[in-house]
């Protein structure tokens, strides 16, 4: 490729050198720089590009892309391009590398505080009831159509965004649904993307502090920035916060929610808990009408439904294919039922600090329980604050909290757990310790009563423990399993 294409949709100035240079490969990493390279210089929170120059320089960059000049950069052998913002360029040449597949597939974001990974689970699951082959990138991991790929990030850095789009293509994928964090839309890792769908679910603060939003405003600024930069936005219409992201909107705009002005309306929801299944039904009316049914737990699956419903309705999709795919949908470590009893629930999920313990716990008590069992532990090597706020959560709104062992790291799980009943003394729940999260997950399923509601809290979709530096593999749905087979439990 002539550095020219890659720069094409770019404006720049080209500082020194040649546009007609022929480069092959795109790199923001310096240590993967090599000869042909085009290196894009970032500046990010903790460190800046621009002090590797030299070094791709050293390693045969054809050409490097920054922000700004210096004389001993002038000085050097290299096609220099001056941009404004290294970001957005970045954005800009990775979609030109890869040949812009965006263009190529029917493209979703879903922004807001909570839901996104359940909501892009439910998408995929009704458009590929209805045939209609669907990637997907989230908190969790990334599935191209071959294979899926762990997550480092809730939105990768735009130009693997770019590449996961090309790998889709390739794959024979026609769409991809994905989250969309405010930190990639502050950080511009979608710039350039004009998604067919931008998806609006709730706002509340979070993610407020160095390295990532100086205050709420900044937050909701960069959550409305995805709907700059999309054909049709939907929104909850009941989120406090929907007329300002509204009035951001350079979109169409259609809602969703309990309200009687939502495009598509939830109406008698209820909970439902039959044969050890806990979950929620509602009349859906508006736009789309039919009775919905959900085997996950919680008022939230209802909004999580509605946003998968309010988008998937634009493909066309049949009710039967969206029902099968509500009733079924499963979402690995998010409120994931594991089904071992009629007698009583069990549950996996990653609330792993105080808040989402709380929403969680909050939750299951709705379902009002013979008891509610919450089975937790904490990292190490972390703060010991969220210890004490967890045992007090759990002690305050679970009948029995079993305390156990989660990723200790370089502590000692006795340590930690110490630091747990502290704040599991402050309430009146009763408790009991076992280090071992295998016989911690034994006795509460071999000690289950008939109406409980045992939740598995903390390590949700994780698949190890990392003790002293290093990670043993452990899956709880492994161990669930493993104790099964000796059946002592209540069927």
């Amino acid at each position: 490729m002539l550095l020219k294409n890659l720069i094409e949709k770019m404006d720049y100035t080209l500082v020194k050198g040649d546009e007609n240079v022929e480069i092959k490969t795109l790199v923001y990493d310096s240590r993967k720089a090599e000869e042909g390279s085009v290196f894009v210089a970032l500046k990010g929170a903790v460190s800046d590009g621009h002090k590797y120059l030299l070094d791709v320089i050293e390693k045969g960059a054809s050409a490097v892309i920054v922000e700004d000049v210096t004389d001993e950069l002038k000085e050097k052998d290299v096609t220099i391009i001056q941009v404004k913002d290294t970001r957005e360029a970045l954005a800009l040449s990775s979609a030109a590398y890869f040949g812009y597949p965006a263009k190529e597939l029917s493209t979703i974001g879903i922004t807001g505080t909570k839901g996104k990974t359940t909501t892009t689970y439910m998408v995929k699951q009704i458009l590929e009831n209805a045939g209609i082959k669907t990637g997907l990138i989230g908190t969790i991991e990334i599935i191209n159509g071959k294979e899926n790929i762990p997550a480092v990030n809730t939105t990768p850095e735009s130009y693997l965004v770019q590449k996961y789009f090309r790998d889709m293509v390739d794959n024979g994928l026609k769409c991809v649904v994905m989250e969309v964090s405010s930190q990639a839309l502050k950080y511009k890792r979608v710039f350039g993307i004009e998604f067919d769908y931008g998806i609006f679910t709730n706002l509340s603060p979070d993610h407020i502090g160095p390295n990532e939003h100086d205050d709420f405003e900044d937050y909701l600024y960069s959550k409305s920035l995805l709907f700059k930069h999309c054909k049709q936005g939907i929104f909850n219409i009941d989120d406090e916060n929907y007329e300002r992201m509204v009035k951001e909107a350079d979109c169409k705009v259609e809602t969703f929610g309990f309200s009687e002005n939502a495009s598509l309306r939830a109406n008698d929801a209820r909970l439902i808990n039959e044969n050890g299944v806990l979950g929620v039904a509602y009349k859906l009316t508006g736009l789309l009408e039919m009775d919905v049914m959900i085997d996950i737990p919680g008022s939230f699956s209802v909004y999580n439904s509605l946003t998968a419903i309010s988008i998937c309705r634009h493909f066309g999709v049949s009710k039967e294919d969206i029902l099968k795919a509500l009733k079924t949908v499963k979402v690995k470590g998010r409120v994931e039922t594991i089904k071992i009893s009629d007698k009583f629930s069990l549950m996996i999920d990653y609330a792993h600090n105080a808040m989402s313990l709380e929403s969680l716990l909050t939750t299951l008590k709705e379902y009002k329980p013979k008891r509610l069992v919450c089975l937790f532990g904490c990292g190490g090597n972390r703060s010991r604050d969220r210890r004490f706020e967890m045992g007090e959560i759990s002690s305050k709104y679970a009948d029995l909290s079993i305390v156990t062992s989660d990723n200790p790291r370089k502590e000692e799980p006795e340590a930690i757990i110490e630091d747990i009943l502290v704040g599991v003394k402050k309430a009146d729940g009763k408790y009991i310790t076992i280090i071992d999260r295998k016989e911690a997950i034994r006795y509460a399923i071999e000690n289950a009563e008939e109406g409980d509601v045992i939740v598995l809290a903390g390590k949700g979709h994780e698949d190890y423990q990392e003790i002293n530096g290093k990670k043993y593999h452990m899956d709880e749905r492994e161990l669930v399993a493993d104790v099964v087979k000796d059946g002592n439990f209540i069927k």
